[in-house]
């Protein structure tokens, strides 16, 4: 695989498992080091080791998207770690699962709170370092958003009665 993210350094939340550890995997062989930000803080362990036996370089960290302290810890550890940030995946998600009818105002803010405000409180929180980093660099910095294919297709969420 070419090394075209060679000297980059990415911070991926909900990196642990799923899409963004396929997306820590494939960034660290192009050559970046990844920051695997998850609050499945042991299995994000495990992947910067499987990363570090590949010859990548990870650095596991926990990381709840739903608070701005988390995300400026996780910029802090990055930039100590890397000396800057250079691309940022919005990748912590969550399926609810439940109905109209069956969802709770507490499973609503949860939804929301990981969904939408973890994306927003992680582009305001990296923005400045990415900002940073992106005059240094001639290809610039990068912001990556990813959703589901539940972003954009409904579920019906039917139940058998079988």
């Amino acid at each position: 695989m070419r090394k075209r993210l060679k000297g980059k350094v990415a911070l991926i939340s909900g990196a642990a498992r799923g899409i963004g550890a396929e997306t820590a995997r494939k960034m660290a062989a192009a050559g970046a080091a990844v920051v695997i930000g998850d609050v499945l803080l042991d299995r994000a362990h495990e992947l910067a080791q499987e990363i570090g036996k590949a010859g990548g370089r990870g650095l596991a960290l926990s990381l709840d998207v739903t608070t701005e302290a988390s995300w400026t810890a996780a910029v802090v550890a990055a930039t100590n770690a890397f000396g800057k940030l250079d691309i940022l995946v919005n990748n912590a998600g969550m399926f609810l699962g439940k109905d109209v009818m069956e969802a709770t105002m507490e499973d609503w803010h949860r939804l929301v709170a990981i969904n939408m405000t973890g994306v927003w409180l992680g582009t305001k929180v990296c923005a400045p370092k990415l900002a940073e980093s992106g005059k240094a660099s001639l290809h610039g910095s990068a912001i990556v958003n990813l959703a589901s294919v539940a972003g954009i297709v409904g579920h019906s969420l039917t139940r058998s009665t079988r």
